[in-house]
């Protein structure tokens, strides 16, 4: 019994330290202050560049929790040093965070603008 319960606390563990989805990150706070001197022609452009970063980074962030899956399972199940090769939420986490904060920060001063400009989420 006891010899059975070992590998499924190991790989209960492995997967908390797994990425997370990218969906399933909280945006950083971004004070809208930074925005509100921009016109709407500006909070356009500049959302999107932060819209286009955080794309990217949601990618990777869902690449990243892809491979760890993969890793967990093989060092799991054949080759336990794999589970050094685990990202976990790292600086991408910590990017696409900082992003999600950003857009929401630009709805927010647009909105206060009557600007209309609204992000369909990543």
């Amino acid at each position: 019994m006891m010899v059975r319960l070992i590998p499924a606390v190991i790989a209960v563990a492995a997967l908390s330290a797994c990425a997370s989805k990218a969906d399933n990150i909280q945006g950083t706070y971004t004070p809208t202050v930074l925005y509100e001197n921009l016109t709407c022609q500006q909070l356009v452009r500049e959302g999107w560049s932060v819209s286009n970063r955080a794309h990217a980074a949601a990618g990777k962030q869902n690449r990243h929790r892809v491979e760890d899956e993969v890793a967990i399972t093989a060092g799991v199940l054949v080759f336990w040093p794999a589970l050094f090769f685990t990202h976990g939420n790292d600086a991408t986490s910590a990017e696409y965070a900082q992003l999600k904060g950003e857009m929401q920060a630009i709805e927010d001063a647009s909105q206060n603008k009557n600007c209309g400009i609204v992000f369909n989420r990543v």
